[in-house]
């Protein structure tokens, strides 16, 4: 593994035999490419760790492109990737079919007290979990390299952004995150002695004795644990070495422990997407949107403007910090440094841009792959190939039961390859944001389009998400679920205090609130066809927001918010159906109980005042 960066080229000061007294046999000295940790907490954390884990060696990451090449080559050498001979610097990879989506059931927030996790989240005591992970990550990295890997979740130099670092034994994430975060070297920089980082501790949990030969996918089937600690700011995950439940910089950073982080400092990480919008006369205004994983998200974020002279721009596909700013007003960075899209579906069609992303120094996971050396998926081209290699290593051909690809599988690509990102994707400050919107996958009830009346009905409309379930979770597809801002799975403390961390939030901003909208792009007809044609057609919806925001499009009230006036759009999509509504409401409330005394009185007051407005509908 690494044989020419493994080379050490300074000593290290490491306290050998205070670590050696734990351990049941004497380690290999750590190995490291030019690099030293300075920073002591940081060193005294990994010293702990290499002690539990026992791995043969360590490695600390530099995030370098030659770095980078070499473990990618190292994953092609143990048949983890497959070189594709169509699209440079990219690879083709599967994961073990136990192992292809979040893990919500084993999914912990272990916060002090079980009422500050809350009801949609699973907890357990810190303490009695901390035994447990002790106890499974013992010894598990014995055969294996422990890589150290320092990244940041912002443009480096921002006050929006954070520093993690994550251990783990997998290779895989280590070529993942030189995708999805900016990592390596200056990320300690950034850090220097005596900076906060938020530890982040992984591993496929699957130990190799001498001689051994690893699986191609290792991993622990029946025996996941991905767990937060929100007070100590910490994550261990154990047991998958899939997408977010070992990239730890995202959801569970990005959004589990950093919701926390923004709750007690006034700031706000939500899973948002976030675009600049230019009118013909050069005006731009920034937005973010809330969609539940796999509901047009990624589109949305790279949308291709039908309409001469507007203008979409990408800065961010997934997640959204926030602050307000010295003017009052919010600003949003995006974490992330790449897209972990959803393939399924993804096509010049529905995603030119997207597409154009993903030519080169990409990572495909669980997608097909053609006999030529290209990837394929469901919805890419109108015709499948006629044979090729599905995502659990099968031959495929049209007549095949299965699908050729898992329709959560994904490509990982890094953000400035998009044709259309925004020129703000590195500035320090953020951008401004105007307007927020949310939506989820309804076949029926809600409109295409929805203005709040203020920001604590916007709150309520947020909180009131819900939507069709996607294979982005393990459960049952199309069975519809709330999902609260898009932030169900990924809320890291109790979403009755999240409600009111919003509404304070708005108390805050005051007259510099941006506006709130509500979306549904899959309404569907009698028919059962989609009434609203989506994608790039969105842009319509778009401007109406931008022209709102701009004091000059044209609403009119009803029971449910503001809808858009002389819309060019079938009816249908914006039909307000009473009795439909009031069994909506119904549902609310009963939804509603499940957060009590958390639930905030404001909230209440916003349901009764919908309920009245539906009723007299």
């Amino acid at each position: 593994m690494l044989p020419s960066l493994l080379t050490p080229s300074l000593p290290c000061a490491w306290e050998r035999e205070k670590r050696l007294s734990t351990t049941s046999k004497p380690l290999k000295k750590p190995s490291f490419n030019a690099m030293e940790i300075s920073h002591p907490k940081l060193k005294a954390w990994v010293e702990e760790i290499e002690a539990l884990c026992t791995p043969d060696r360590t490695y600390l990451c530099s995030g370098s492109k030659e770095e980078h090449d070499t473990i990618c080559q190292e994953l092609v050498d143990t048949g983890v990737f497959v070189r594709l001979k169509k699209r440079p610097g990219s690879y083709w990879c599967r994961s073990d079919p136990s192992d292809v989506a979040r893990v919500e059931e084993r999914t912990f927030i272990c916060s002090e007290k079980k009422e500050d996790a809350g009801p949609t989240n699973n907890w357990e005591e810190p303490k009695k979990m901390k035994e447990t992970l002790r106890g499974l990550f013992k010894g598990c990295m014995k055969g294996r390299t422990m890589y150290i890997i320092p990244f940041s979740m912002g443009p480096y130099g921002s006050s929006l952004a954070e520093i993690g670092v994550q251990i783990t034994d997998s290779p895989y994430v280590v070529a993942n995150t030189y995708i999805m975060a900016r990592m390596g070297t200056k990320a300690l920089d950034v850090l220097g002695t005596d900076g906060e980082f938020v530890p982040c501790l992984h591993s496929v949990g699957v130990p190799l004795e001498k001689g051994q030969k690893d699986s191609f996918w290792p991993c622990r089937p029946d025996d996941k644990y991905i767990v937060h600690f929100p007070e100590a700011r910490e994550i261990w995950s154990f047991g998958s070495g899939y997408g977010g439940n070992a990239l730890l910089g995202k959801k569970c950073l990005a959004l589990r422990i950093a919701s926390v982080k923004g709750r007690d400092e006034k700031w706000m990480a939500e899973h948002m997407l976030i675009v600049g919008i230019t009118n013909p006369e050069g005006k731009k205004r920034f937005f973010v949107a809330a969609f539940p994983s796999a509901c047009g998200k990624t589109n949305l974020a790279m949308l291709q403007s039908p309409l001469p002279g507007w203008k979409v721009e990408c800065v961010g596909d997934d997640i959204a910090w926030m602050r307000i700013g010295k003017d009052g007003r919010l600003y949003a960075i995006n974490p992330e440094n790449g897209f972990f899209g959803v393939a399924p579906g993804t096509s010049y069609k529905s995603n030119p841009n997207a597409m154009e992303a993903i030519k080169e120094n990409t990572i495909f996971t669980n997608v097909a792959l053609t006999d030529d050396g290209d990837v394929w998926w469901e919805g890419m081209t109108d015709e499948p190939p006629h044979e090729l290699t599905d995502w659990k290593g099968n031959r495929w051909t049209p007549a095949s039961e299965e699908k050729a690809a898992h329709p959560n599988s994904r490509f990982t690509a890094p953000a400035k390859q998009c044709p259309v990102i925004d020129p703000a994707f590195e500035d320090v400050n953020g951008v401004s944001i105007s307007a927020i919107l949310f939506g989820g996958r309804r076949e029926s009830v809600v409109p295409l389009i929805i203005e709040s009346f203020s920001w604590a009905h916007g709150t309520f409309l947020g909180a009131s998400l819900s939507s069709e379930m996607t294979a982005a979770a393990a459960g049952k597809m199309g069975a519809l679920r709330h999902d609260p801002f898009a932030m169900f799975p990924f809320c890291g403390y109790n979403m009755g205090d999240y409600f009111g961390h919003w509404l304070e939030m708005g108390k805050i901003l005051g007259k510099h609130a941006p506006k709130i909208y509500h979306t549904n792009w899959f309404r569907k007809g009698g028919d059962g066809k989609f009434l609203w044609p989506g994608f790039g057609e969105n842009i319509h919806v778009l401007k109406w927001i931008f022209e709102r925001c701009e004091g000059e499009g044209e609403g009119v009230e009803s029971p449910v918010g503001i809808l858009p006036k002389n819309f060019e759009a079938p009816e249908e999509l914006f039909a307000i159906d009473k009795e439909e509504w009031q069994g909506e409401v119904k549902e609310l409330r009963d939804y509603f109980e499940l957060f009590a005394s958390h639930f905030p009185m404001t909230m209440q007051e916003e349901l009764e005042k919908f309920d009245d407005l539906v009723g007299r509908a």
